[in-house]
């Protein structure tokens, strides 16, 4: 405990004591009923997250209100019939010893994607819908607000029904209420609108009515106190409507960064660092009295640093607790090391929730399958080998090794971690670079051996005597038949993660996400860099949030992007690529080879017909790392 003392102390808000400092903040799941009610899967999944120890629990963004949007996809407490599944979540969260909270939403506004000619989105202005911006937002009118707050405070009162303990008000990333807090969407004539206490009216009334309703339960606020776009809210009207909030009776403000048009700010990917929304919360601290929550890629480290610092009175652990239920509880226990990293790529959290499907985790395959998924003891212990130990085999091993097998796993390379260990080399990926130490460490407690340096093939001996094997070979590289790519100024992307020597103007041949990668941490190091890609865009397959902040930094740091160019020649001195208006000419030191990969099939094919072969990862389809992982768990629990 010595080391975390700070967030692990028990604190109060509200009169409702917390049994340490780390709070999970919301996070959208898509794991309710079809009708909008809390699910068992919810209840299985916000109880896991209280079992390992966090203080206080918040569910996903709930609408209180369905009459002037379509919140199809949210979960509702709109209706006496939304309180039951309400109640089991609580049960679940109160039996594993911790505390429940709801956050509540007026609704979505201008960021809604569901509306119709007939029922437009609604905001507090006639602001352009987010999605579509040729359609424009009807203004709510000053009953519907008043409705609306009416309607807060009736949905808080159905939440103490079911037993919640705590009311989180969602005010932030440009939805409706922060629709009416901006400036740049509220251009209201009444009450709403105007100066910034008017424009903050719709909040405070939204406390003073659920203070009204749910009497003795703190009420916080989810405030992103700089929005990071042109004429959006500062830093310093951010601290004047804290004080207003704090005047109306709020018990904590959640501090953070971002809106719908600064999408990274909202879900911050690892280009943005650790604990990039501690200045918010610092700001907040300045002119409240009241407790203050930091977000935002935080770390153990970072986290107690904050707390530590008086930056902040409260942590929020959102993604860190979906990769890691246990993360309070292991740092209690002194098991810092055995806290699952979150490689905040948000590729299957978020990237899910916008793609519409259930919550789930790159790096913890469990995360929203609570129900269906857990690592049992095998009923006959066997020997398992595992050919690769990049991510799907690490991951495969380590299931496989926790349900009582023998596993050995076998890599040509002298390291672990497959591509993965030198791909993940720039400081921006640090934490995906941690996850190749998390195995390690699972490994050395569990019957796995590794053998590194060593060479599988179909006839190895190794394999003789194994009932089950994995194959988890991973790519190899794609080389196009590009005259001149044999050269000796040519060095394929992974050679330059490993060490490669490269010059001071380097080209990028190929512009996908590694590539893209690559050249910023070129840039990074002080290298002139261009990226050549035959595609319109660069770094196509990847999620859209995390492409805004890539493709500001390689503006930022004078990356050369040509998109729409195929290269057809390398020589001595660079290459050239045709492109939509003809030839164009790269002057380079260094060509470097990021065309993209190909599975390697060999062994899975040399292997094919011999029972209890599975062939998992990048050699079936390349794919990024939480697919591997997320293979590599159903194999291990397959054998």
């Amino acid at each position: 405990m010595a080391a975390f003392p700070h967030l692990l102390a028990p604190a109060t808000v509200g009169g409702v004591e917390l049994r340490n400092r780390v709070i999970m903040p919301p996070m959208g799941t898509a794991l309710g009923t079809p009708e909008g009610y809390f699910s068992d899967r919810q209840a299985a999944y916000y109880g896991e997250r209280a079992r390992g120890g966090v203080a206080l629990v918040v569910t996903e963004l709930t609408a209180a209100c369905t009459a002037f949007e379509d919140l199809t996809g949210l979960t509702r407490m709109d209706d006496d019939a939304c309180i039951p599944g309400l109640a089991a979540v609580a049960d679940a969260v109160h039996a594993a010893g911790g505390l429940l909270a709801v956050q509540l939403t007026a609704g979505q506004g201008r960021n809604n994607p569901s509306f119709t000619p007939e029922r437009p989105p609604v905001s507090a202005s006639d602001n352009p819908d987010y999605w579509d911006p040729t359609t424009l937002c009807r203004p709510l009118e000053t009953d519907e607000v008043q409705a609306l707050v009416r309607s807060m405070g009736e949905a808080a009162a159905r939440c103490v029904a079911a037993g919640v303990d705590w009311i989180d008000v969602h005010g932030h990333t440009g939805y409706l209420i922060d629709q009416f807090l901006g400036r740049q969407w509220n251009r209201r004539t009444d009450q709403y609108g105007g100066s910034v206490e008017n424009r903050t009216r719709f909040a405070t009334e939204i406390i003073q009515a659920i203070k009204g309703a749910a009497p003795g339960v703190p009420v916080s606020f989810r405030l992103s106190v700089d929005n990071h776009v042109a004429g959006g809210r500062d830093v310093a009207e951010a601290q004047q409507i804290a004080v207003l909030l704090q005047e109306a009776g709020l018990d904590l403000l959640m501090a953070d960064d971002g809106s719908y048009d600064a999408m990274d700010w909202v879900f911050p990917p690892y280009y943005l660092g650790d604990a990039c929304m501690l200045p918010a919360a610092r700001a907040m601290k300045q002119v409240l009295s009241i407790p203050v929550m930091a977000v935002g890629n935080l770390t153990p480290e970072t986290a107690e640093a904050a707390l530590a610092a008086g930056d902040a009175d409260f942590v929020g652990i959102g993604r860190g607790l979906i990769a890691d239920p246990e993360w309070v509880d292991k740092l209690a226990t002194g098991r810092r090391l055995d806290v699952r990293p979150c490689i905040r790529c948000n590729q299957m959290c978020i990237g899910n929730e916008f793609a519409g499907a259930p919550l789930g985790c790159a790096v913890n395959p469990e995360a929203g399958q609570e129900l269906t998924l857990s690592i049992t003891p095998a009923d006959t212990a066997r020997h398992v080998v595992v050919v690769g130990a990049g991510p799907a085999g690490l991951e495969a091993a380590r299931v496989a090794g926790l349900r009582g097998h023998r596993v050995d796993v076998y890599d040509q390379a002298d390291h672990l971690g497959g591509v993965l260990w030198p791909a993940a080399s720039p400081e921006f990926k640090r934490e995906l670079r941690s996850m190749v130490d998390w195995w390690a460490r699972q490994l050395a407690d569990l019957p796995v051996t590794v053998h590194l340096g060593t060479r599988i093939d179909a006839t190895s001996p190794e394999l003789a005597d194994a009932d089950e094997i994995v194959v988890a070979t991973g790519s190899v590289p794609f080389a196009p038949p590009v005259p001149g790519l044999d050269g000796p100024n040519v060095v394929d992307a992974l050679a330059v993660h490993e060490g490669a020597t490269v010059g001071r103007r380097v080209v990028v041949a190929g512009g996908g996400l590694s590539g893209a990668d690559l050249a910023l941490e070129l840039a990074i190091e002080g290298h002139e860099v261009t990226i050549v890609e035959m595609a319109d865009d660069i770094a196509r397959d990847m999620l859209f949030l995390n492409k805004l902040p890539l493709v500001r930094q390689l503006a930022e740091h004078g990356v050369r992007v040509l998109t729409g160019h195929t290269v057809t020649e390398v020589d001595a001195a660079g290459l050239t690529a045709a492109g939509p208006d003809g030839p164009v000419r790269v002057d380079a030191d260094t060509v470097v080879a990021a065309f993209g990969v190909r599975p390697a099939t060999g062994l899975a094919e040399a292997l094919a017909g011999r029972p209890g072969v599975r062939a998992v990862g990048d050699c079936v389809t390349p794919a990024k790392v939480g697919e591997a992982v997320n293979a590599g768990y159903l194999a291990g629990l397959a054998v």
